[in-house]
């Protein structure tokens, strides 16, 4: 088995258990392992600390497997998703009134960059590093033999692919998947399009956030920002409110939000969806003095990675700002950030500078995070990448 040995004094993280090894704290490598094969993880003085999937291009150049000295190989996987489904499958809120949630959550859930997201009869598989690579095909046919469904469909179309040396790609890995599926969340109906849609189609990690909407939402004018197919603003009518504005820069995730409002008999009175930049838009509401009681903020990452942070704040600060002049006495906010880069506190910063420049009094009445069915593993705080604040004015 090839060997890749850590520098002295390196090997804390790890003793931590956390499943990364980056580049810098490697000494060498003993053998040879191509991309995405197991290699064993010494310390400098030889003690064996993990098994791991070598990656050569990327500065994480390792990823831990797991902590025993065993054999990473087709049962050592099929234990490894069948924990993971079976958690799963013995949480009931995850499941409650849908049939579409995350299977395996990457690293929270032991197998480093796999995701696996579940639309009723089908499984939409994500591969994000060389490890998950190399089982791709092994963990395909293990997730038909553990869950039934024989149509998946791959996602793996992610730029961080690159940083592994791998290719982008997506398209049926087995079966004859659909590109387009319909599926059911907190009693709403959605088409949900796998093939070309963000993510692996759906933000399954908001599954609560949007029931959570929807019963903040009675008799309020609600305005959704980057509203993608209108996940919070269905919910949002659904839960009495007066009118929703929705906006997002994809004329197409908007053609398609118009048609789930449709699926679930919304009148089309009741929503309004304007195909434009979020950051101009909300401009022209400030300058027309248009207000709502409800404001939801879920933007794509602004900083995905700790070098964009300072470019991210400023985004950050001036979306906020911006929906604390445009919400009426009482109004409520709901804004989340995604971004790896800002962490709970900094975003708690940002967000009460934001307040603070609008000249408001805002409380924090919740915080929010992603849903059950995307654990964050307490050996890898980077699993928690999903962070909201509920504000009231």
């Amino acid at each position: 088995m090839p060997s890749l040995i850590l520098k002295p004094n390196r090997e804390k993280s790890l003793l931590r258990r956390h499943p990364w090894v980056f580049s810098g704290a490697v000494a060498r490598l003993d053998g040879n392992a191509g991309m995405g094969e197991t290699v064993d993880v010494l310390s400098a003085t030889g003690e064996f600390l993990a098994k791991a999937a070598y990656s050569p291009n990327s500065s994480i150049r390792a990823r831990a497997w797991g902590w025993l000295d065993t054999p990473v190989d087709a049962d050592f996987l099929r234990l490894k998703l069948e924990t993971a489904i079976n958690r799963r499958l013995k949480e009931p809120v995850p499941l409650k009134g849908t049939g579409s949630l995350r299977l395996v959550h990457a690293e929270s859930d032991g197998i480093p960059g796999l995701i696996v997201d579940r639309y009723g009869d089908v499984l939409v598989m994500q591969i994000l590093t060389a490890g998950a690579e190399y089982w791709k095909e092994t963990l395909a046919d293990l997730l038909i033999e553990l869950t039934g469904i024989k149509d998946i469909y791959e996602r793996s179309d992610v730029e961080v692919r690159k940083l592994e040396g791998l290719e982008l790609r997506s398209g049926a890995l087995r079966g004859n998947p659909p590109k387009q599926v319909e599926i059911i969340e907190n009693g709403l109906k959605f088409k949900v399009d796998i093939a070309h849609g963000h993510k692996t189609g759906f933000y399954l990690d908001q599954r609560e956030n949007r029931h959570l909407v929807g019963q903040l939402a009675k008799d309020r004018d609600v305005l959704n920002c980057f509203s993608y197919t209108g996940g919070f603003s269905i919910h949002a009518v659904a839960g009495g409110a007066s009118s929703v504005v929705s906006i997002d820069s994809s004329g197409e995730a908007l053609k398609l939000g118009a048609e789930n409002a449709a699926l679930n008999g919304q009148a089309s009175g009741n929503h309004e969806w304007i195909d434009g930049d979020v950051f101009q838009e909300l401009r022209k509401f400030r300058d027309s003095r248009r207000d709502f009681d409800l404001i939801i903020l879920d933007p794509p990452k602004f900083a995905p990675t700790r070098s964009q942070v300072n470019k991210a704040t400023r985004a950050y600060k001036d979306i906020n700002l911006l929906a604390f002049k445009l919400l009426r006495p009482g109004g409520v906010l709901v804004t989340y950030s995604c971004s790896g880069g800002v962490d709970a506190p900094l975003f708690q910063k940002i967000v009460a500078g934001a307040a603070l420049d609008a000249k408001v009094d805002a409380q924090i009445i919740r915080k929010l995070s992603q849903g059950a069915d995307h654990p964050i593993a307490l050996n890898f705080p980077e699993g928690a990448y999903l962070k909201g604040l509920v504000c009231r004015i």
